[in-house]
């Protein structure tokens, strides 16, 4: 168990699956517990009492919370194989900024839409055209600006 990775998840977690990724690129060999998000387990509870979610990784009987941490603790502790970020201080941190932008900005408007959708999905007929339609354009118009910010900066 010394050794041992254990890898706490959901399948459809896009933030699981970038500490998956990471685990897969380093050739790390884990276990994977698929949690279910309705009922979760004591291990769960126990390994991140403070946000109790998913995804949380278990090395050596310690857990790491937050994928954009793990993945850092990935390539740290297996630092041999495929290197994940560059080994260049200034490139590291220009990878963690759009990481960081990344998430604070698109996949914050991935997780808006799902939210519109399903809050379209409730509403009647004649109320949900009309917000699918103001939905649709302020998202667009969202990654649009987004595009453009990233394309400006290269």
């Amino acid at each position: 168990m010394a050794e041992e990775v254990i890898l706490l998840d959901y399948w459809s977690s896009m933030f699981g699956m970038r500490t998956r990724v990471a685990l897969e690129e380093k050739g790390v060999k884990y276990k994977y517990r698929e949690e279910d998000l309705s009922n979760k387990s004591p291990l769960l509870l126990e390994m991140n009492p403070i946000h109790m979610k998913i995804p949380v990784l278990i090395h050596k009987g310690k857990p790491i919370c937050e994928s954009i941490i793990q993945v850092q603790y990935i390539d740290e502790v297996w630092p041999d194989t495929n290197p994940i970020l560059p080994f260049d201080p200034y490139q590291r941190a220009q990878a963690r900024f759009w990481s960081d932008y990344i998430c604070k900005k698109f996949l914050v408007l991935v997780m808006r839409m799902f939210d519109m959708f399903y809050i379209n999905m409730l509403m009647s007929d004649t109320l949900t055209m009309v917000w699918k339609k103001k939905s649709i354009s302020a998202l667009c118009l969202m990654f649009d600006m987004s595009f453009r910010l990233v394309r400006s900066s290269w």
